[in-house]
């Protein structure tokens, strides 16, 4: 089911939960398990399960409405039928949830705000920690995935990142010429003053994967970080989504990644 749109909060304590409702059911219409595939549309497939060149577990099936339940083995043609498309859930992800499952029982992670988006097993790109807060990408493509986190694609992320007392402008531009620390060069494409904000706050764009990077490179300075914000990845934006909701990528989202 998609999320439906929904308008910004202003309170203090946003819901964290995704703009989605419902849970996947167990089986899935035959039609639409083909039509995933993308071997053709819905209609398509109704008129190849009629003529009889559809199989479900090596028996033809003709009947329309019939599910396909988990283990099921389809063929199209006497081929095996794929029934995962490719799908890109984008998460806007609030501070206190863990990236990867692994850690202390009971820990949230981010699995759990994308839980409802699709009923294909997806798994994000990349990482933030649990106290960073920002874009966080969802999807099941695997070449997409290496493909972004790839150091000759080298996506361009912008963080929000706020400090704990005011970067001097030379400070600015010794960040921007880069800094190696343990045999690691942090080199931002820029870093500047937040327009309309303090000169505690910083936009740094950045290639690199690891966002602890950003951590160490203000530690560099002698700057604490007192919050980090992922506004931007790969040319996508956090607008219209609020903190802890989540949207699937259109049509203009893939054609961006793709031209990476």
């Amino acid at each position: 089911m998609k999320p439906s749109r929904n308008k910004k909060s202003h309170s203090k304590k946003p819901s964290h939960k995704p703009v989605s409702s419902g849970k996947p059911e167990a089986g899935i219409r035959l039609n639409k398990y083909i039509a995933n595939s993308g071997l053709c549309s819905r209609r398509e497939a109704d008129m190849h399960i009629s003529l009889g060149t559809v199989r479900v577990n090596g028996k033809i099936v003709t009947e329309m409405g019939v599910k396909v339940m988990p283990g099921d083995r389809v063929q199209f043609d006497d081929q095996p039928v794929n029934p995962e498309k490719n799908i890109y859930v984008l998460l806007n992800k609030p501070k206190g949830f863990a990236t990867l499952k692994e850690g202390e029982r009971g820990q949230k992670t981010v699995a759990d705000l994308v839980a409802n988006a699709t009923p294909f097993k997806i798994a994000p790109v990349g990482r933030l920690d649990r106290q960073f807060m920002g874009l966080l990408l969802f999807t099941n493509d695997a070449t997409m995935a290496k493909k972004l986190t790839s150091a000759k694609t080298r996506a361009q992320k912008i963080f929000h990142a706020v400090v704990d007392k005011n970067v001097s402008r030379k400070q600015l531009d010794d960040m921007q010429k880069g800094v190696e620390i343990e045999k690691v060069l942090i080199q931002p494409s820029e870093v500047r003053y937040v327009q309309g904000a303090s000169k505690r706050e910083l936009g740094i764009q950045i290639a690199i994967n690891d966002n602890r990077a950003i951590k160490r490179l203000l530690e560099h300075f002698n700057f604490e970080l007192v919050s980090l914000d992922l506004v931007s990845f790969a040319g996508l934006t956090k607008k219209d989504l609020p903190r802890g909701h989540w949207r699937i990528l259109n049509e203009k989202d893939l054609v961006a990644l793709n031209m990476l």
